[in-house]
């Protein structure tokens, strides 16, 4: 999984690196997700809808990658609203 935080949006991907092909994704420009913003808030909607979509398509456990982020702020909230949701890290 990794994730990126722009000043105007957030985008998220589950990928197979052994496949190199993109699982799932997600974003604040998808359709139901454009009112979300890039903010602490916004990355606890979005990661949490996320772990929703990942846990209906068969997926457990991730590895994360925060794009060299540091673990705190939004990256922090994304991530443990992942956590909340079940996937293990």
């Amino acid at each position: 999984m990794t994730v990126c935080f722009t000043n105007q949006n957030i985008h998220a991907q589950c990928i197979d690196d052994v496949a190199a092909s993109t699982l799932f994704s997600a974003s604040t420009n998808d359709k139901g997700s454009t009112e979300l913003l890039p903010n602490i808030a916004g990355a606890t909607k979005l990661g949490s809808d996320f772990a929703d979509k990942l846990k209906k398509g068969g997926v457990k456990s991730i590895v994360f990658d925060r794009a060299g982020k540091k673990y705190h702020g939004c990256v922090k909230a994304f991530a443990e609203s992942l956590r909340g949701k079940g996937l293990e890290f």
